[in-house]
């Protein structure tokens, strides 16, 4: 019971280490942004409520894509093909990617939850 309630937090869990992430780069220990968003992540492992799963999870796609597009342009500024290019395409595609395949696994998950 224990694994298959911590398996079902996978989502949420991923999204409270990402931010985390964020805010340990902004070398800034008071950091509204990353404070709002662990709140609001607590709030939802907490509740699991389907509406906020969906709200949470459909901005935080769409804000993913946005990052695609940002990532897209960032690689379009280099004249050549350097290692450094093939590194942000590399990790940068890769975060993204799991970012979004975590994001629509919990859209998913909550939308289950909200049809039954």
């Amino acid at each position: 019971m224990r694994i298959a309630k911590l398996k079902s937090l996978i989502p949420e869990i991923f999204l409270i280490v990402s931010v985390i992430y964020y805010w340990i780069l902004t070398a800034n220990l008071f950091n509204p942004i990353a404070m709002g968003l662990l709140a609001i992540l607590m709030y939802q492992v907490i509740n699991r409520k389907p509406l906020s799963g969906l709200l949470i999870s459909g901005v935080f796609i769409g804000l993913n894509l946005f990052m695609v597009l940002a990532l897209i342009s960032e690689l379009s500024e280099f004249e050549t093909v350097n290692q450094n290019y093939k590194n942000l395409i590399v990790f940068g595609y890769l975060y993204l990617g799991c970012n979004l395949l975590i994001g629509s696994i919990m859209f998913i998950k909550y939308l289950k939850l909200k049809i039954h």
